[in-house]
């Protein structure tokens, strides 16, 4: 029986549009941050090593500091790690892995899978299926299935690419062959196939014995299951697998109907009650109607929530919130001359539809926070 953690698609040097500067710092240290997570638990658990099914770098053109920070992470881990090159990171003529700074700054306990058979211990062997380029036109794991069947005792498999009972869709030349790898689960020829690419945690086929272990750390809001390690003991006769918490992050969705300016204290208040709100990416949606004075008040919760949260994002596709334009909403703030013609105005067009509309009343309910001075 071997007792090891599984994880992948680190992507470390990740970045994302809708981040600050800041909040864009904290994301990058927090991938740094899953692999002292993933070491310690390697440890807690007696781990004899860490294999990594692909995607370690977000690509081969990372900055050289977050290769030496990555390094020096898993050399303080003092365990093992098997890297698997992925689409995002291949093993081609300019990859990060024959780099110099990844070289000259590699550990000892830092093993890259080139593709041939490396025996981790007595009896133990992993077979990596890295990937050559960004693309592949054959099934990614194929050429490491063959090589299993040449190996004695305990095989891991560690391959990288998209299920083909997962994304029917695809192009099926290039999607990992599923039944292939049961077959081989089957027969014994495998007892263990890692898989990387998925950002969810997933059981593939029947057998208990494949698995995506998720990424560490979130990077959307479409990942079902993100943000955990999986700890693996496999033998030729039994298989146990159990997921272990790796995720500090969360990326949110939440929709809202608002029919008055009673309903903002429900986004208020649940704004509030999220926990680890500088760890929390939010996508907000609103349904509904409020005039202008609910509108602003709406965008000043918004903003001064934003500061807090890492960011804060309105999900514009499922957003139709109708801006009512009461002749009460200007009549308290004095407006006069440009401002007063500019109103008006923009009250006319925002009546509308389409794109024209939808910015009449944004810039509508700007004037409006802008007349009270709160914007």
């Amino acid at each position: 029986m071997v007792r090891f953690l599984h994880t992948s698609d680190w992507q470390l040097g990740m970045t994302r549009h809708f981040l600050r500067p800041e909040a864009q710092a904290r994301f990058g240290v927090a991938r740094i941050d899953a692999i002292r997570t993933i070491g310690g638990l390697a440890a807690e658990h007696g781990s004899h090593f860490v294999v990594v099914a692909g995607d370690v770098f977000e690509s081969n053109l990372v900055d050289r500091s977050i290769v030496l920070r990555a390094l020096n992470a898993m050399r303080e881990a003092r365990v093992a790690f098997y890297l698997l090159p992925g689409n995002h990171d291949p093993l081609d003529a300019g990859s990060v892995y024959t780099s110099r700074v990844f070289r000259e700054n590699q550990p000892p306990n830092v093993h890259v899978l080139s593709g041939d058979p490396v025996q981790v211990e007595p009896g133990v062997t992993i077979v990596g299926a890295p990937w050559l380029s960004k693309r592949v036109s054959a099934d990614p794991l194929a050429a490491a299935l063959e090589r299993a069947g040449e190996v004695e005792g305990t095989l891991i498999v560690v391959g990288h690419g998209a299920a083909n009972t997962l994304v029917p869709d695809m192009d099926p030349g290039a999607l990992i062959d599923v039944a292939a790898a049961e077959a081989a689960v089957a027969a014994g020829t495998v007892q263990y196939i890692a898989l990387g690419d998925r950002h969810s945690r997933t059981a593939v086929g029947g057998s208990g014995r494949i698995w995506y272990s998720s990424s560490p750390e979130p990077t959307d809001y479409d990942e079902d299951d993100p943000g955990w390690a999986l700890l693996v003991e496999a033998s030729e006769t039994a298989c146990d697998v159990r997921a272990v918490k790796t995720s500090t992050w969360k990326f949110v969705r939440q929709s809202f109907e608002l029919a008055g300016r009673g309903d903002i204290g429900r986004v208020r208040a649940w704004l509030d009650g999220l926990a680890n709100k500088e760890r929390t990416i939010l996508k907000l949606s609103f349904i509904g109607a409020l005039n202008l004075a609910g509108r602003a008040e709406l965008d000043d919760v918004l903003a001064h929530h934003a500061e807090m949260f890492a960011a804060i994002e309105q999900w514009e596709r499922h957003t139709d919130l109708v801006l009512l334009a009461e002749e009460t909403d200007f009549s308290d703030l004095g407006l006069s001359g440009f401002a007063e013609a500019a109103a008006e105005e923009l009250a006319a067009a925002a009546g509308g539809e389409g794109d024209h509309a939808v910015g009449a009343r944004d810039a509508l309910a700007l004037l409006y926070r802008l007349s009270r001075g709160t914007a």
